[in-house]
């Protein structure tokens, strides 16, 4: 129990243990009823299809029997698949078991989750729609794999980092030390 003592090794213990919670419960209870999924799916076609829409594009007609995958695209083009590996839930959960597991006041942390998972979910939105508009502008399936794969999970990542940053730098209330850095009373102490 030393080793639970050391704050990194805490984090490391929770997150660890908050991990195998969110992971186990959902391989066991919300993938199978995929209520989740379908609902955070939906949600992004309806508001990143509305916001298409209201940039004056016309839309595809998805097929609406198909309620865990979702098709979303311009007309003239073969759309964008949008599946539950894409809906953001994993990021929602690492976020959540970050902020967690890491020291701060409940009180902060009760506001602070839910704004994430927004931020999460609206820059996923933003995703989406340039994600429609590369199919829709560069047909080329290339172009849209590269973006896929790399430039939007850089972007998305970088933002949940981010955003893990803010709070273990700027909201949690956790000063860290360094051991390396003197502080006044260590010089007044060695100079007397």
């Amino acid at each position: 129990m030393a080793l639970l003592q050391n704050p990194f090794f805490r984090f490391l213990a929770i997150a660890s243990l908050l991990g195998i919670a969110w992971f186990g419960s959902y391989e066991f209870f919300l993938d199978e009823e995929d209520t989740l999924d379908i609902y955070v799916i939906k949600n992004l076609v309806w508001i990143s299809g509305g916001i298409l829409q209201l940039l004056g594009y016309s839309l595809i007609d998805s097929d609406p029997t198909d309620l865990k995958v979702q098709i979303l695209g311009i007309d003239g083009t073969h759309g964008l698949w949008i599946g539950d590996n894409c809906n953001g839930l994993t990021l929602f959960a690492m976020f959540t078991i970050f902020v967690m597991a890491y020291p701060g006041a409940w009180k902060r942390k009760l506001w602070f989750i839910p704004l994430g998972i927004l931020a999460i979910h609206l820059f996923n939105v933003v995703r989406i729609i340039s994600l429609v508009l590369i199919v829709y502008y560069y047909p080329d399936p290339d172009v849209l794999d590269f973006n896929h794969d790399y430039t939007f999970q850089t972007l998305v990542y970088a933002f949940v980092f981010y955003f893990w940053y803010l709070w273990a730098e700027k909201l949690s209330g956790v000063k860290l030390v360094n051991p390396n850095q003197s502080t006044a009373s260590d010089e007044t102490a060695t100079q007397t």
